[in-house]
């Protein structure tokens, strides 16, 4: 151990003794401070500079609150991965970010503004929303700090600075060249209360009731014909095709009525009111609706028609009486995406409300018709009792009406699952707009594959943790629409789109690039006062048909998901990071939100994932399992938290609980993880208690120790070699396991207590009390690194107090969590511990027999005779029956032979040694210390000698 030196140099704390006596609260702070005089985070840097990269690359959260238990999930999990790998040589950065754009914030803004906003110019909406994301991300970064996380703080990556903006835009000109944006009227998610258009990782799915309606479509008179030559009607009878939705305001938008070609169809006749019905339904959902009408009285027709034998039939619309002019409609078309799980079998199809609609639409010549604004009311173009009205508030209208003609065959109520505005928390339609996509589905040509293909394929590539998340984000991909980028709000980057009179887009490549150098410069609020002389530069060499003097600038901004999704390259690219990054770490949400969407435009720019392991976390419930919410009075205060107990106990927190699920928290449950604190910070002031004589130079070799401290040193190594696993594989409920359950069980059940006597009563320079100092020492070194990235102020502090450090570092964080040691491993003979461990539990049950019935009042008291056979003998008497007795903190033990193990116990017939209280036959040999065994006698007489 020569090679040790005592190192003395230390973080420069404020002078205390290690006691941390229920006063984290105070010193985290204190500590904080200090890390920022010292500046011990840009240390770290500059001392791991040339050393292998780890980057994890932080998912921005918005800027708009203070920080709640799921950023102190998230940030402290990340901070442990980051600390953790740092202690272990590498170079790992943590670069925080803020997503500084969107809705969210604007929202907020605008509620504060309330009708001031209405008269303001959208650069003064700009300007507010800027200062308000400003002052959120000082605040956030004060609260993130306040966690112990360490980061660069000074330079974070905002997503509305200019650089981070140009960044943006250099990856939207790569999709562009790759032929992968486009521009079309199509069905999209619209929020009625924001007015702007959402993407799929912006819904949120509530359950609410919707009345479900079964509608007559009545036949025109040449289909009604067809239906009888076919026996699905008679004469006399109204043929109809009936359909189902729930959605009853978008029938005034009906076009088209879809069947599944092979789907068998039949009619149900009924009468009501007099008159008789046909009304057509597949033969697999005629038993449903009928149920649903609540008849008795119906017939279902002989004959059946396979839904193509249906294509072109024409109806009625039934309460329109005229067709929309720019289209013929009104006719059953065919479409595989019918089904029989619900409904009749015949799907009501209205192309500028559904997706699916509107496939079906395009396939079939219809128009893509939406008499919906932006404020969710109709338009001029729909009845009159519907025109100007509200969409969401009308079902119940549409309903009487259809009733009064005769046209609904039946109504209930249905709850289910619907898409929500995440920021208005309303219910969203499905709206036509002229919106800006990425297709999913066009072949990229260098690549002949499609951006969905490529997504799907990237998946196997990619260490998903834990695994379920690579099937979970791999169906996402298969299944997802192409990618709405564009929004109608003010803050955030404008797409670089220019438009004439004709109404032709200037989109190329070229052009992206002119405008991410101009707003690279300027920042986007220069899309709204340059002209597109300025921003595309007067040298821009204009497609034919352009010109300077008839070029407008769109207004449409970028899906905040866009701006975040592109930080790959805004950040990780352009600070010198390889690609792809090592780690990406969020909640289990963003497979569908910031995963999903840094995969796609990566891997449109640059063909290939962006990340190489994706770790998802679950979200906090309450104790019951509920969802917190403050309404329902069970939401836990992060900062409150952090005020009440201190960073370190809700740091632990965090590692105790498996974050893989969803995580019950309260402040009971963060509460309780005092005691666990405690036990760890014990073991740690013990342990310091007791080596402040010893120096590394004094440290006695493995082979020469007492067999228990071989024992202890064994375990402590075993311990490492889980726990270092545990963190490199991000297990870190394991890892606060394998430290709690150490320091409770091996350290202080067993040998803590075992070695006080030695501690306590040999003599300071004894050689069996410098072979337990050496194991504590080693321990206490190797312990407090490895509680660091957890416990960052509580291994802080106890390394400040820790005279003899085996490393020349002021702060552990600068410090490196070695392997376990492997001799030491290899040496342990595993089935003689586990043997003489056995035994001693045999022991302590039989002196627990002699306390409880007050035969002694401590095992010090207690005399022990083993007898067993001739190996067990031979190994407790090579192990030493001193050390036996040592073991169970008896005064003696005798090994005997035989042929079972049997174990006798008794009171000691010795005198009680009042300095070390063991009960030996030496205590009174010593005429001058009569009261002292012949041990603590030499020692206090060399004592009084010194």
């Amino acid at each position: 151990m020569s090679e040790n030196k005592n190192y003395k140099k230390t973080l420069n704390l404020p002078k205390t003794s290690f006691a941390m006596k229920a006063n984290l609260t105070q010193r985290e702070p204190q500590m904080r401070k200090q890390w920022a005089k010292e500046k011990i985070y840009q240390k770290i840097r500059e001392a791991r500079k040339n050393s292998k990269p780890y980057i994890l690359h932080d998912g921005p959260p918005y800027a708009n609150g203070d920080i709640h238990m799921g950023h102190v999930i998230n940030k402290v999990l990340k901070d442990v991965v980051v600390k953790y790998k740092t202690m272990r040589g590498f170079d790992a950065p943590y670069v925080p970010g803020w997503d500084c754009h969107g809705l969210p914030i604007e929202a907020k803004v605008m509620t504060e503004l309330g009708d001031e906003a209405a008269d303001m110019e959208k650069l003064e909406i700009r300007k507010r929303c800027k200062k308000y994301a400003s002052k959120y991300v000082k605040l956030q970064s004060r609260q993130f700090a306040s966690l112990g996380v360490f980061g660069n703080y000074e330079d974070p990556y905002l997503t509305m600075v200019p650089a981070y903006e140009k960044g943006i835009l250099e990856v939207f000109g790569k999709l562009v060249e790759q032929g992968l944006v486009y521009k079309q009227l199509k069905p999209i998610h619209w929020s009625v209360g924001c007015q702007t258009a959402l993407a799929d990782a912006e819904l949120e799915y509530k359950d609410i009731t919707s009345p479900s309606i079964y509608v007559n479509f009545p036949a025109e008179r040449e289909a009604a014909e067809k239906l009888i030559n076919l026996g699905l009607a008679e004469q006399g009878e109204t043929a109809c095709f009936m359909i189902w939705t729930t959605t009853p305001w978008t029938l005034c938008a009906n076009l088209a009525v879809a069947v599944h070609p092979g789907l068998e169809y039949a009619s149900v006749k009924y009468q009501k009111n007099g008159k008789k019905y046909a009304s057509l339904v597949c033969t697999e959902r005629i038993e449903a609706a009928v149920q649903a009408a609540g008849i008795s009285e119906y017939a279902v027709s002989e004959a059946r028609v396979k839904g193509a034998e249906l294509e072109g039939l024409r109806y009625s619309h039934p309460f329109i009486t005229e067709k929309p002019t720019e289209s013929d409609a009104y006719f059953v078309v065919q479409a595989d995406y019918v089904t029989t799980e619900d409904g009749t079998g015949l799907v009501h199809t209205a192309p500028g409300h559904g997706t699916e609609d509107y496939m079906t639409g395009v396939k079939n010549g219809l128009e893509i018709y939406s008499p919906v604004d932006e404020n969710g009311t109709y338009d001029d173009t729909v009845p009159d009792f519907l025109a100007g009205k509200n969409v969401l508030k009308v079902d119940e209208e549409v309903i009487e009406r259809l009733s009064a003609k005769g046209l609904l065959f039946a109504r209930k109520d249905l709850l289910h699952s619907y898409p929500h505005c995440w920021r208005s928390r309303m219910p969203v339609i499905f709206r036509a707009t002229e919106q800006w996509f990425a297709g999913v589905d066009i072949k990229l040509e260098d690549t002949g594959k499609t951006l969905r293909e490529m997504a799907v394929a990237s998946t196997d590539e990619v260490r998903w943790i834990p695994g379920w998340g690579k099937k979970r984000i791999a169906g996402m991909l298969e299944s997802r629409p192409d990618w709405c980028l564009s929004r109608q709000r003010s803050w955030g980057l404008p797409i670089p789109v220019f438009v004439n009179s004709e109404g032709r887009s200037l989109l190329t490549p070229e052009s992206v690039a002119a405008a991410a150098e101009h707003i690279g410069r300027k920042g986007s609020d220069s899309w709204f006062t340059d002209s597109p002389k300025e921003i595309l530069g007067e040298d821009f060499d204009l497609p034919e048909g352009f010109s300077f003097d008839d070029l407008e600038k769109e207004e449409n901004i970028f899906d905040v998901w866009f701006e975040s999704g592109c930080s790959w390259h805004s950040v990780a690219a352009n600070r010198g990071w390889d690609l792809p990054v090592d780690l990406y770490l969020e909640g289990s949400d963003q497979h569908r939100g910031w995963f999903q969407l840094s995969l796609l435009p990566a891997l449109g720019a640059m063909h290939r994932a962006p990340f190489k392991n994706v770790l998802t976390h679950g979200f906090t419930v309450d104790a019951e399992g509920h969802k917190q919410s403050k309404s329902l009075g069970n939401y836990v205060n992060a900062m409150e938290e952090i005020e009440k107990y201190g960073s370190d106990i809700l740091r632990l927190w965090v590692s105790s609980v498996n974050y893989q699920e969803d995580m019950r928290c309260s402040d009971e449950l963060i509460g309780r993880m005092r005691d666990s604190y405690r036990k760890i910070r014990n073991t740690i002031r013990y342990i310091l208690s007791n080596i402040k004589d010893f120096t590394p130079e004094e440290a006695t070799a493995f082979e020469d120790m007492e067999p228990i401290d071989q024992w202890a040193l064994y375990r402590y190594n075993f311990m490492v070699k889980n726990v270092i696993n545990d963190y490199d594989n991000f297990v870190f409920h394991k890892v606060f396991a394998g430290v709690y359950n150490f320091c409770t069980v091996e350290m202080s059940n067993i040998y803590m207590d075992v070695v006080k006597d030695r501690l306590y009563c040999e003599l300071p320079e004894s050689p069996s009390r410098k072979s337990c100092q050496t194991v504590l020492w080693k321990i206490l070194n190797g312990l407090i690194k490895l509680a660091a990235p957890i416990m960052v102020h509580t291994a802080e502090e106890a390394w400040a107090s820790l005279e003899q450090k085996d490393e020349n570092c002021e702060s552990v964080h600068l410090s490196l969590i070695n392997d376990a040691d492997q001799q030491v491993l290899d040496s342990a003979d595993q089935e003689k511990w586990k043997t003489i461990f056995e035994i001693r539990d045999e022991v302590l049950r039989k002196l627990e027999e002699l306390r409880q019935n007050q035969t002694i009042g401590s095992n010090q008291q207690a005399s022990v005779a083993v007898k067993a056979d001739e190996s067990t003998a031979d190994l407790l008497e090579q192990f030493g029956a001193d050390n036996f007795a040592e073991l169970c903190i008896i005064s003696e033990a005798k090994i005997e032979r035989a042929e079972n193990l049997e174990i006798s116990a008794c009171k000691s017939a010795n005198d009680k040694c009042q300095r070390c209280w063991n009960y030996f036959a030496s205590v009174g040999e010593d005429a001058e210390n009569p009261d002292l065994c012949k041990r603590c006698a030499e020692a206090v007489k060399q004592t009084s000698a010194v």
